[in-house]
């Protein structure tokens, strides 16, 4: 079968995908329902901005000011930007170009990696699950555990020659701004900074390289479908924006705004909805394409050990609120994943409610 007749079919084999030919149409296989379909136009969110400056070097007030904006931000919409966070704007630059840099190596590099095991600590590959999804998604990504960064990074690529060094750098300051995070929102949560310091220090470190290559009908299909992270939550570094969260309150798809080049995105993941008792909201969230040029999106996902399991704080279990959800683990969200379609609207977060 000739690349024409192949392109034109319902589907690409693994490691192939329309969005790395730079085909002038999207192929069947990639099309999204029309009711699903993201707007060229869409509603900007209004996201709150947090300024972690003040929540480390600010007076007692501000202090607790922030940390009740963070509350608040939980509470409302699952997702919030930090601002002065402490990364060099350089490393921040370093990080997004070593991303799109290895995204333009010879397939023949990239295949290295390629793999449809979700189990495995490093993996290339495009869509979803790769040849698995009944729709395909216009994605590229790299996949990789980051911490104990000295027990990862031999395994990452080696081409190009500063990918482990630049990316590594970019892991290690994000890890320490991890901690940072999780201690503003544990104490928000009224239950303390240092309820699970200690897990999250010996915790989980799974690093996403998101490359969405353009797309020649970007209202025709999706980066990624509509998901929420399995993780505590989820540190994002995009070149430009392009993702999109659904509102809690009315339902709605907003895009969410680059308020500047420092800003980063925080998302709250399933873990932590689980943990705060279904107070906190883990964010629905989706990737939309553009027709003009690729975006980046590095995205750091933080979690307790890969068996240890999250479960409701007693703290914020009582009669009145009693415990919502059962407990589980990173290897339990594997497990799922590898069984089922996300694309599909199922919901790792969902098998956990009770009834």
């Amino acid at each position: 079968m000739g690349d024409q007749d192949e392109s034109r079919s319902s589907s690409f084999p693994m490691g192939k995908p329309a969005q790395e030919r730079g085909l002038p149409y999207v192929s069947g296989c990639y099309v999204i329902p029309t009711s699903h379909r993201a707007s060229l136009t869409p509603e900007v969110a209004n996201v709150p901005t947090i300024d972690f400056g003040k929540l480390k070097q600010g007076s007692d007030e501000e202090r607790a000011t922030v940390i009740q904006e963070i509350r608040t931000a939980c509470r409302q919409l699952g997702f919030f930007q930090i601002i002065n966070h402490g990364i060099h704007q350089s490393v921040l630059d370093r990080a997004l170009a070593m991303a799109l840099e290895f995204f333009e190596m010879p397939g023949s590099e990239k295949a290295k990696f390629m793999s449809n095991d979700v189990h495995k600590p490093v993996r290339y590959g495009t869509s979803f699950k790769d040849g698995v999804d009944k729709i395909q998604f216009w994605r590229v990504f790299l996949k990789h555990y980051a911490h104990p960064l000295e027990n990862w990074i031999d395994s990452w690529p080696n081409n190009p020659p500063s990918y482990r060094e630049t990316m590594g750098e970019y892991c290690r300051e994000v890890m320490k701004l991890s901690l940072e995070i999780t201690s503003a929102i544990t104490e928000s949560l009224g239950i303390g900074p240092t309820y699970l310091t200690k897990k999250m220090e010996n915790g989980m470190q799974v690093i996403t390289v998101n490359g969405y290559p353009p797309c020649p009908r970007p209202e025709m299909a999706l980066g990624l479908p509509p998901h929420s992270d399995y993780s505590c939550f989820t540190i994002v570094l995009q070149s430009f924006p392009g993702l999109e969260v659904m509102h809690a309150e009315d339902g709605k798809w907003k895009l969410i705004p680059q308020l500047e080049s420092t800003a980063l995105q925080v998302h709250v993941g399933d873990h932590f909805e689980v943990l705060s008792n279904g107070l906190y909201k883990s964010v629905v969230h989706r990737a939309t394409l553009n027709s003009d040029r690729t975006r980046i999106s590095i995205a750091s996902l933080h979690s307790l050990g890969l068996d240890e399991k999250m479960k409701t704080a007693e703290e914020l279990v009582n009669e009145e609120q009693p415990a919502r959800y059962r407990e589980s683990s990173f290897r339990d969200f594997l497990n799922f994943l590898s069984s089922n379609d996300i694309a599909e609207g199922t919901s790792f977060l969902n098998s956990l409610k009770l009834a």
